[in-house]
């Protein structure tokens, strides 16, 4: 049994409002590439396909056509569960009916664990969808005692040991936060104060466990343990971040092996620094400037529309952060010759820039007279 595991797609999603559709659509077309490369015999999608509980109608179209182009025209049974961005009703509707085409939707948490048995070219398995599901959820759905996200899974997790897996190798697809796990900004955390840790522990017993929320590849407590990551870099926090599906293939006795299929995305997301006008040099030259980018410019002076100057080489600049002048203020002297300095040297800067050149001495000596006159009537007042 060979499957792709992969999670976190985030349909919809925007970066400092840039909307990232076209970005997925390139990449999810990846997916179908490696699905058909690697003949695998189903791929599954460990929760938060969509962004939004509901999702705008362009992203429910992208979704509509992969899932046509898998389930329908490559005859790759697909499993998707809900995360906890998504709408698990609206993601679950119809569910039921589309079981026969090899589409397997796991919407709203019910009190039967839902066993999915999905027959590969050279073997079985039996899939177990667990979708998000907080501990109130649980205690109102199986009328229990559950406090914390890990006793919740725990009571979700007898019914998969307790079943009946005719002897096939038990895989659990689940959305949630394991302890130790390396977390990214653009993760929405599932509750305050750490309790939605869960113990790595309790998914060791099971062949494999294909998991979703954590946005960086990654696995704990043990190999067959993994996040498979999101689909795009969804925060500069996850700059670094190598994007991947995880090939995952069982044997005869069950035991599951991995590979990263890495993805290549239209645009990277990274962090650029340095003074204006060597990033603007340096932008000339970029192979890369349609780059989704957050700039740090360390400049100590005023600069006039810096953000345009940027996009006019940097046409994907999102983000700008003065790093210059806030780490000058800590430094700032409050003595009044400073003060001037600073206020003559900002409309020097501010001068040459709107009459494309510099102040001649004359005008530097008339601004820095009406500067002490400025300051005597502070004084006086």
């Amino acid at each position: 049994m060979k499957f792709i595991h992969t999670s976190d797609w985030h349909i919809g999603r925007q970066l400092h409002n840039q909307s990232l559709l076209d970005d997925q659509c390139f990449v999810l077309n990846q997916i179908i590439e490696l699905a058909t490369e690697h003949n695998v015999d189903a791929v599954v999608v460990a929760g938060d396909i969509y962004d939004r509980s509901v999702p705008p109608a362009n992203a429910v179209a992208l979704l509509d056509d992969v899932v046509n182009r898998l389930v329908n025209e490559l005859k790759i049974p697909l499993i998707m569960i809900a995360g906890n961005h998504d709408g698990h009703e609206r993601l679950g509707f119809a569910s039921r009916q589309m079981n026969d085409s090899g589409l397997h939707i796991v919407g709203p948490l019910t009190q039967e664990v839902r066993a999915i048995e999905l027959k590969g070219k050279q073997g079985s398995a039996m899939f177990y969808g667990l979708p998000y599901a907080d501990p109130a959820t649980v205690r109102q759905v199986f009328d229990c005692e559950a406090s914390t996200h890990e006793e919740a899974m725990a009571k979700l997790l007898e019914q998969v040991e307790l079943h009946d897996s005719k002897g096939l190798p038990k895989v659990v697809v689940s959305h949630c936060f394991l302890d130790g796990g390396s977390e990214s900004e653009s993760e929405r955390p599932l509750s305050i104060g750490g309790a939605d840790k869960i113990s790595p522990k309790l998914f060791t017993p099971f062949n494999y466990t294909a998991l979703g929320h954590l946005h960086g590849p990654q696995y704990k407590g043990a190999e067959h343990v993994r996040y498979s990551g999101s689909l795009l870099k969804y925060s500069f926090s996850e700059q670094h971040q190598n994007k991947s599906v995880t090939l995952v293939e069982l044997d005869c006795d069950g035991k599951a092996t991995f590979e990263l299929l890495p993805l290549k995305a239209v645009r990277d997301v990274r962090i650029i620094e340095g003074e204006l006008a060597q990033l603007l040099e340096q932008g000339k030259t970029d192979l890369n400037r349609e780059d989704y980018l957050m700039v740090r410019l360390s400049d100590k002076t005023a600069i006039l529309d810096a953000m345009g100057k940027l996009r006019s080489v940097y046409p994907n600049v999102l983000h700008l952060e003065r790093t210059g002048l806030m780490s000058d203020k800590s430094k700032v002297e409050l003595s009044r010759d400073h003060i001037k300095k600073g206020e003559l040297d900002m409309f020097t800067d501010f001068f040459a820039q709107v009459s494309g050149e510099p102040m001649t001495e004359a005008q530097q000596q008339a601004m820095i007279t009406a500067i002490d006159e400025l300051h005597k009537a502070e004084r006086t007042s």
